[in-house]
């Protein structure tokens, strides 16, 4: 299936971005203010009282400021009829309250905010396990993780700074503007208008180009960050094939596109810190001219000129992070974007309205007419229609390509058929739950992955509530109790990444081990013991022919050696079944089985 090239916002219109904006700050809005959460609600307006608080006690600290330089100065009438030094230590106590309730403001809302991280974080993860195999196959996993890695800080980033940088600073502006035009002149108010208002465009400006370099240094480290974890994913191959000068020039190629992209964004930086102060320094002289004036010609005192200058300063610290929290803000919007854009990817299969468990009798397996393609224009399965009855072996056999391994995925249900229907005791998969349906069914791959954790963790996945005696008894029945006893750690032994530090043979024994944990009515064995040696696969074949008692077995082999034994063969080829019968029978057929099988024994001479 062919995949789309992700589209990024430099892309897209500015009034398409706005509104993907908006609708992203709407989907995060309920994880802040969530029903049924009362405790939440309470913190976030307890939060957003002490902002306000803070803010008032801020704006009104260059006051007393004021006050004491004109008590000093044996000028003005002091407010809150204090001396100087009282006046001095009402100045420091209003300092120390305003960071006490932005701390306390902080700390009010951080328990919000992580739980917010947590259940956006959570929400995702499920989702992603949701999605069909279709589009995991089709989807980069280094990259994919980087889309949930940076829309999760993402939204960590936008609740501090949205909330707690431009609400606040914005609040600030309009507060010192009313002062300033309160206590002093409407010319003081216009000189810090059309400051900000400058100061904003060119910062929005230049961080409009920002972004679009920022955006190229995310694509950049995003593709160096794959081609690394493609390489270690294959470290066995970059061995097999003396490629590590290989690998490390292509991750080289990579990283110098990122940092020519990073260069790029510093240089811009530069730019954009000059030009903001700049702009700032204008400013200030600007109102600082206005209130030297006022103190010469006797309508202002000393305390004004140093109150003015105060206020100046007080908004210019936060205007100095203007532009960085607004790329961020952007880049956060971006990125959150992406996440829940993979958020809303719906699920290629899912379970229906009222659907039932799977209700497991006998296991019998049914394919009616099943038709089933990758892509619509190639249809793998032509009509296939087979019955495996209840604890029956029936091993499904043919030429690569010719659909053994699509029957496996589709009874797995990670598609769904385009034609027919594929039944477990008469109940079509279509029409239970993918829960029942997975737990009905045990499966060993061709190669068994393994979490980077220990062998009694691995075995125990069949079944989390596991005791140790279950564990070992599973084992003994995969014939690899005895090898794990011999570690020197025993079960509590680590199998390294995807179980590296076993061979084929031991992690298809654990793979065995975790599935009859499990212990499903139906099992899947799909190319189980085609990459194992021929001692190694007489071995294994015991162990499965032990898991498959009592069982529905289906068996996709390539081997044909390995399925002699079961009670039913099913040559496929090109899609449909041409044969199907005992060995015995299909050799004195004389058809494509017999064909199959007189290659392989020519091959296995050969070798």
């Amino acid at each position: 299936m062919r995949r789309r090239a992700p589209t990024h916002s430099g892309d897209i219109p500015p009034e398409a971005e706005r509104r993907s904006g908006l609708r992203t700050i709407r989907k995060v809005a309920p994880y802040l203010w969530p029903d049924g959460k009362p405790w939440v609600k309470r913190r976030v307006v307890l939060a957003m009282a002490m902002l306000v608080l803070a803010k008032v006690i801020a704006v009104y600290t260059p006051i007393l400021y004021k006050g004491a330089v004109d008590a000093l100065a044996g000028e003005g009438v002091p407010p809150l009829a204090l001396g100087a030094v009282g006046l001095t230590v009402a100045y420091g106590v209003a300092r120390m309250m305003t960071v006490g309730f932005q701390q306390l403001r902080d700390a009010l809302f951080a328990p919000v905010g992580q739980r917010a991280l947590r259940a956006l974080a959570l929400e995702t993860f499920r989702h992603i396990h949701r999605l069909s195999m279709r589009y995991h196959i089709t989807r980069r996993t280094g990259g994919l993780s980087r889309v949930i890695e940076r829309g999760v800080k993402g939204v960590d980033f936008l609740l501090r700074f949205l909330l707690f940088s431009i609400g606040p600073l914005i609040l600030e502006l309009l507060m010192v503007a009313v002062v300033l035009m309160v206590l002093f002149d409407v010319w003081y108010l216009v000189v810090v208008v059309v400051t900000i208002a400058l100061y904003t465009w060119f910062t929005f400006a230049v961080t409009e180009w920002r972004v679009k370099l920022r955006r190229e240094m995310n694509d950049q480290d995003t593709e160096a960050n794959q081609r690394a974890i493609d390489s270690l994913l294959n470290f066995e191959t970059v061995k097999y094939f003396s490629a590590e000068e290989r690998e490390a020039h292509r991750y080289d190629q990579s990283m110098q596109a990122y940092e020519g992209a990073a260069l790029k964004t510093a240089y811009s930086l530069a730019f954009l810190n000059f030009g903001q102060s700049f702009l700032i320094t204008c400013g200030l002289i600007g109102v600082m001219v206005l209130a030297a004036v006022g103190v010469q010609s006797g309508a202002l005192t000393v305390g004004d000129f140093v109150m003015v200058n105060a206020y100046m300063i007080q908004i210019t610290v936060p205007l100095n992070f203007l532009g960085t929290v607004y790329r961020e803000i952007r880049q956060a919007l971006v990125d959150m974007g992406e996440m829940f854009t993979l958020l809303e990817q719906p699920a290629e299969v899912s379970d229906r309205p009222g659907a039932q468990p799977l209700q497991v009798s006998g296991g019998e397996i049914a394919l009616e007419e099943v038709r089933f393609g990758y892509d619509p224009e190639r249809e793998i399965l032509k009509g296939v229609s087979l019955t495996v009855p209840a604890g029956q072996t029936v091993a499904i056999v043919g030429a690569t390509g010719s659909g053994k391994s699509t029957i496996g995925r589709l009874l797995f249900r990670f598609y769904d058929v385009t034609g027919g229907a594929m039944k477990i005791d008469g109940q079509d998969l279509r029409d239970v739950t993918q829960d029942s349906l997975h737990a009905a069914i045990g499966v060993v791959p061709q190669d068994t992955v393994l979490f980077n954790d220990t062998i009694r963790y691995n075995i125990a996945y069949g079944q989390a509530e596991a005791t140790l005696a279950q564990i070992e008894e599973a084992a003994r029945a995969a014939q690899i109790h005895d090898f794990i006893v011999s570690l020197p750690e025993g079960y509590d032994t680590a199998v390294g990444e995807r179980g590296l530090k076993l061979s084929g043979g031991e992690k298809q024994r654990v793979g065995i081990a975790r599935t009859l944990l499990k212990n499903p009515p139906i099992l899947l064995l799909d190319e189980a013991t085609s990459a194992l040696d021929t001692d190694t696969e007489q071995e294994i074949q015991e162990a499965l022919a032990l898991a498959g008692e009592g069982r529905t077995v289906i068996t996709i082999a390539h081997r044909l050696s390995t399925v002699a034994e079961a009670d039913r063969i099913v040559v496929l080829e090109d899609g449909r079944i041409v044969e199907q019968g005992t060995h015995a029978g299909l050799l004195e057929r004389r058809g494509r089985y017999a064909q199959l099988w007189a290659r392989q024994q020519r091959e296995e001479d050969a070798a």
